[in-house]
């Protein structure tokens, strides 16, 4: 086993964080390419071509003659909850996407960690402390900052990224749940198998033939390149603790930005700045508070264990 501070484990830890930062990227880029596809195609053919072409390319490395037993599963309620959890998330931010700019649905989506911390009381016993609850409510806040409500803002498709982030937050308690009963590569082939089913479904009646072969393109690249994304998220946890990457995927609010400004000429409001600041700063503090949480923990059954 690699001491943590050697360099061995050093290096480790580099290579996690920068597979975390590429993994987040490639998630901006799907959610630009979302929301370019939508001026020109559907929103259900967008949310199609990147759960079936994703899952196309996953089955090349996780079907079940390459991982038998693959589809084996504890839970199969949870399994199916969580994988439409994901779906609804993915339907719902593509929708906002037609109508919000890049930077106000990551800063919207960005309040996931805030409804984590709700749910996580009464789904997983883990309740939160009056600080956490401080946190909580700036980061709720930094929320109104960027929808300004009943103030002139943004788009009603607010609630839809607002939505999208429960979806989320939800998928990510599962997920928890699910870490002590099935294997990843199980859960992550439910995912992708769940969401293309669910997205298939309607798109006898949705779809609409492309005129130009750029759309093609870049459908073909929304479920590449979402893909991707989910395999290095996965290899970057293999390379470094979960607690050291998740301040890590605030990466993704800057790379939102510099995409929306580079594709779509979108330039973030002072509100969207002043509220995305509010909520990475909420958010941060709520996973180093965590991280000292379950240093604690682990200190006190190591000194209770001797």
């Amino acid at each position: 086993m690699r001491a943590p501070g050697s360099p061995s484990g050093t290096s480790s830890t580099m290579l996690g964080i920068g597979l975390m930062c590429l993994a987040v990227m490639s998630f901006a880029i799907t959610d630009a390419t979302a929301k370019w596809l939508s001026g020109h195609i559907n929103v259900a053919m967008v949310v199609w071509a990147r759960y079936v072409i994703h899952f196309l390319l996953a089955l090349m490395v996780f079907n079940p003659w390459t991982v038998p037993g693959i589809l084996r599963t504890r839970k199969p309620l949870l399994q199916l909850g969580r994988s439409a959890l994901l779906f609804g998330c993915t339907a719902l931010n593509f929708s906002a996407l037609q109508f919000l700019q890049l930077d106000q649905t990551v800063s919207i989506m960005f309040s996931a960690p805030f409804f984590v911390a709700l749910f996580a009381g009464p789904l997983l016993g883990e309740w939160v402390g009056a600080r956490h609850w401080v946190a909580i409510s700036f980061g709720f806040a930094g929320i109104l900052l960027v929808a300004q409500p009943g103030a002139g803002g943004i788009h009603p498709a607010a609630l839809l990224s607002l939505a999208a982030s429960v979806c989320y937050a939800l998928y990510s308690i599962i997920t928890r749940m699910l870490a002590n009963h099935d294997p990843s590569a199980t859960t992550l082939f439910y995912s992708s198998l769940v969401g293309s089913i669910a997205a298939s479904i309607p798109l006898p009646f949705l779809w609409e033939t492309p005129s130009e072969p750029l759309v093609y393109g870049a459908m073909l690249e929304l479920g590449a390149v979402a893909g991707v994304g989910h395999m290095l998220l996965i290899v970057a946890h293999r390379h470094a603790p979960a607690a050291t990457l998740a301040p890590y995927l605030y990466v993704q609010i800057v790379a939102m930005v510099g995409l929306g400004w580079l594709l779509f000429a979108q330039v973030p409001s002072a509100w969207t700045v002043a509220g995305a600041a509010v909520v990475v700063a909420s958010g941060i503090y709520l996973l180093l508070n965590e991280r000292r949480e379950r240093a604690a923990r682990t200190l006190d059954a190591t000194i209770g264990g001797e």
